[in-house]
C-alpha cells in the first residue's frame, strides 16, 4: 500500500516511463499526461494492478484548449481507487481530427461518456461500437461545446404548424445582439447622486 502519492506516481513511472507526471502533487489529485497509444494499456494496468486497483471510471469528458495551448483538445479520465481511497487523473492531448482508442471494453461506463464527448467536441473514439450523437439530434451540426462554436448556433429548429413536422431553417435573430458599455444605468444614477451630495 502506497503511503503517499508521490510514492505512487513514482510507481505508475516505473512501469509507463514516456508518461509525464504534473508536480506538484496539489490537492491530493495525481494527474498524469499520457501518449493516446499507450492509453488502453495504461488504465488496463492501474485497473489490474493489485496495488493500485483503480477498478471506477468516475467520468470521461472532453475539454477545448483552443488559444490556450496546442495540441487543441485533451480527454480526461478520472479513476477511483477504493482499496487507496483515492482518485487519479488521466489525461490525453490530441490535435483535431485524431482519433483516439475507446476504452469501453476496459471501463463499460466509458460508452456513454464517449458518445457524450463526441457529442460535445467531435472528438473521435476508434473502435467504439456505437458512436452517434446523444444529447443533440443526429441532424445536428457541429459540436456546442467547442470554443469556436457560434452561440447562435448554425441551424434552429421549430415544429411547424403547415409541414405539421420539425424543420430546420437558419438562424433568424428577433433582436439583434445588444452592445452594452461600462456606462450602465445604474452606474450613471450613483454619480448623479454623488455630484448632488457635493
Amino acid at each position: 500500500m502506497f503511503q503517499n502519492l508521490p510514492a505512487q506516481a513514482q510507481y505508475i513511472k516505473s512501469n509507463f516511463a514516456d508518461v509525464k507526471i504534473i508536480e506538484p502533487i496539489a490537492n491530493g489529485n495525481l494527474i498524469i499526461y499520457v501518449d493516446k497509444n499507450n492509453l488502453e494499456n495504461l488504465l488496463t494496468f492501474l485497473r489490474d494492478d493489485e496495488q493500485l486497483s483503480f477498478k471506477t471510471l468516475v467520468d470521461l469528458f472532453g475539454a477545448d484548449m483552443l488559444g490556450i495551448r496546442s495540441p487543441r483538445f485533451e480527454v480526461i479520465y478520472n479513476l477511483l481507487s477504493y482499496k487507496l481511497n483515492n482518485r487519479i487523473t488521466i489525461k490525453v492531448a490530441i490535435d483535431d481530427c485524431v482519433e483516439v482508442p475507446t476504452v469501453s471494453k476496459i471501463f463499460s461506463s466509458a460508452g456513454w461518456f464517449e458518445r457524450e464527448a463526441f457529442d460535445m467536441y467531435g472528438i473521435v473514439f476508434a473502435n467504439h461500437p456505437d458512436l452517434r450523437r446523444i444529447l443533440t439530434d443526429y441532424d445536428f451540426e457541429g459540436h456546442p461545446l467547442r470554443k469556436d462554436f457560434p452561440l447562435t448556433g448554425y441551424k434552429e429548429v421549430r415544429y411547424d404548424e403547415v409541414e405539421k413536422k420539425v424543420v430546420y431553417e437558419d438562424v433568424k435573430l428577433m433582436q439583434e445582439f445588444r452592445n452594452f458599455d461600462f456606462e450602465m444605468p445604474w452606474e450613471g444614477v450613483q454619480k448623479a447622486v454623488q455630484k448632488n451630495n457635493n
